[in-house]
């Protein structure tokens, strides 16, 4: 028995067996129960009971003949019968409603020599002959329509009441799903220090260890990644920083040049990826301070005065002020006209900021290449850049965007991109009010 009880607690399936097998149990036994009783009160004025049967001659007895009707009424009071006597110069009823037509029951056996049991509309009644007097016996109406809805109703809400222990009990059995949804968007979210907890030893009570171990992996990964690559980024700083003092020794030439670009690219590419590294799940940090925003955008955008195709910036008439990392943002912004500059071929550039369902929401349009709508989906993915070739005067790391859809996630904020190719490519940013509290948005 314990045996069986330990395999019952150890198997969600012969726990939501059993609760079914009970509710299907449950649900036959009042059906059944509600029916019988139903059936026994249609059958109950159907059939006479064996003790008139047996004593209807002390009951004529008692009315006497001549009848004596206050006897009658009396005796119709308590047995809960009605009582009609009928001779040729009267005819008395103990009911005023007079339920049945007596004259038209049709005999059906003898009981003595005086009484017999006629039937009509299939219910049995009695008839005695006895002093020149008709005597008819039967059982008083009742609504027993009434009753059977009762019995009905109260079969229905207990039906119901089974159906609700049913649902609580599969819903607390199954519990441990909400939990487990929960923390998969919770680590989805990047919060992998996040655990389930359950005491459960069923099926679901495996599943939830195997995704604890399974966030306690993806920590242990994540963090040897972030740690291998802010270690390779610090190591790569020292020998590009002899690099750079041994070059300020060359004599001025064409090489020298190439190579300071070179170690400059070198160098900018530590930078976007500590910074990627830094932005991305948990590890964001922002540093962040009220900001006119507009003003903002526009100061961004002076040193990008020297483009040919020249910017064409857009503003609302009233500015707003949000809460933003300064750094971060500007980075985001620079980013965006450099990739516009350097695909725009030499056409205009709208930068556009307006404010909706507080929300900034900054625009930067470009008429150039634009990109192919198969690339659309990957663009802002880190390293993919949609010249398959990748050559140096395409330029970029493939960093880029990749970096903004960060920073915009990071303030809370949505990063679009909308483009075709042959037409231009047209990016938008819409940025909260306040960025996220991500802490406290975790712990909620």
């Amino acid at each position: 028995m314990t045996a069986m009880i330990q395999s019952v607690r150890r198997s969600l399936f012969l726990r939501l067996l059993l609760i079914f097998g009970i509710t299907i149990i449950l649900f036959f036994l009042i059906l059944s129960i509600s029916l019988r009783t139903v059936n026994q009160n249609i059958n109950a004025i159907e059939t006479i009971p064996d003790y008139f049967t047996r004593n209807i001659e002390s009951v004529i007895l008692d009315i006497g003949t001549p009848p004596n009707l206050s006897n009658a009424m009396r005796l119709a009071g308590e047995l809960n019968w009605s009582i009609n006597i009928h001779n040729p110069i009267m005819r008395w009823s103990s009911d005023n409603e007079n339920r049945l037509n007596v004259d038209e029951s049709l005999y059906n056996r003898t009981l003595t020599s005086e009484a017999e049991v006629r039937l009509i509309n299939d219910e049995e009644i009695i008839m005695v002959k006895t002093g020149g007097y008709d005597f008819y016996l039967y059982q008083r109406f009742f609504d027993d329509n009434n009753f059977n809805y009762v019995v009905l109703y109260v079969g229905v809400s207990l039906a119901a009441l089974v159906l609700f222990l049913n649902y609580f009990m599969v819903n607390k059995l199954l519990s441990p799903i909400h939990l487990l949804r929960k923390g998969a968007e919770r680590i989805r979210r990047g919060d992998l220090s996040f655990r389930v907890k359950t005491n459960r030893q069923d099926e679901l009570g495996e599943l939830t260890e195997s995704i604890n171990h399974m966030a306690d992996s993806l920590q242990s990964m994540l963090e040897a990644k972030r740690q291998l690559l802010l270690a390779i980024s610090h190591e790569l700083r020292t020998p590009i920083t002899k690099a750079k003092l041994r070059m300020e020794f060359m004599p001025e030439s064409i090489e020298k040049d190439q190579l300071k670009e070179d170690i400059q690219e070198i160098e900018l590419l530590i930078s976007d990826l500590i910074e990627a590294e830094r932005l991305n799940y948990e590890h964001s940090v922002l540093v962040t301070e009220p900001v006119l925003i507009a003003e903002f955008v526009n100061g961004v955008t002076e040193q990008f005065d020297y483009y040919a195709g020249g910017l064409l910036i857009e503003t609302p008439d009233s500015d707003e002020e949000f809460v933003i990392d300064r750094l971060r943002i500007r980075l985001l912004i620079t980013n965006l006209l450099n990739n516009a500059v350097r695909h725009g071929e030499n056409n205009p550039i709208r930068v556009r900021i307006s404010f909706s369902n507080d929300q900034a929401v900054l625009e930067v349009e470009d008429q150039g290449e634009g990109i192919a709508e198969e690339h659309l989906s990957q663009i802002s993915e880190p390293f993919y850049r949609a010249d398959s070739a990748r050559q140096r005067n395409t330029g970029g790391f493939g960093l880029g965007l990749y970096l903004c859809r960060l920073i915009a996630a990071a303030h809370g904020g949505e990063f679009i991109i909308k483009s075709k190719l042959g037409e231009g490519t047209h990016i938008t940013v819409r940025l909260p009010r306040h960025p996220p509290d991500i802490t406290a948005e975790q712990l909620a």
